[in-house]
């Protein structure tokens, strides 16, 4: 080890999968964007700047928010009932509360989640 780095990390990296969520709360992209600021609310995150949300040709939606040195990003895709979600946090926040916000309002079928110390 380097001299200077703990052990301990400084980020959690958390990549989840939700399953058997609704094709029309997917297409949703004022519903998916108040979750990204929702999310980071719960979390306690400080926004750099409005989310970006955007529903592409294939009506799948893709979305990011810009975290004080963090991101959580999504992507909807309605025809799997599949909606991807990463978050990637400082160590001082709660990861899990973004994922709670999101499965509240999505309630989907089942989440399939990871999660990696990271730095």
């Amino acid at each position: 080890m380097q001299p200077g780095l703990s052990d301990s990390p400084h980020y959690q990296h958390v990549l989840c999968d939700f399953t058997g969520v609704s094709s029309t709360k997917l297409r949703d992209v004022s519903l998916l964007t108040g979750l990204l600021i929702a999310g980071a609310g719960a979390a306690g995150f400080a926004s750099i700047a409005p989310p970006i949300v955007r529903k592409l040709p294939s009506e799948s939606v893709s979305g990011v928010l810009l975290l004080d040195g963090c991101h959580i990003a999504l992507h909807a895709v309605p025809d799997r009932e599949l909606l991807l979600l990463d978050v990637l946090a400082h160590a001082e926040h709660d990861p899990g509360k973004v994922i709670d916000v999101f499965a509240r309002r999505l309630a989907p079928s089942a989440i399939h989640g990871e999660t990696h110390p990271r730095g």
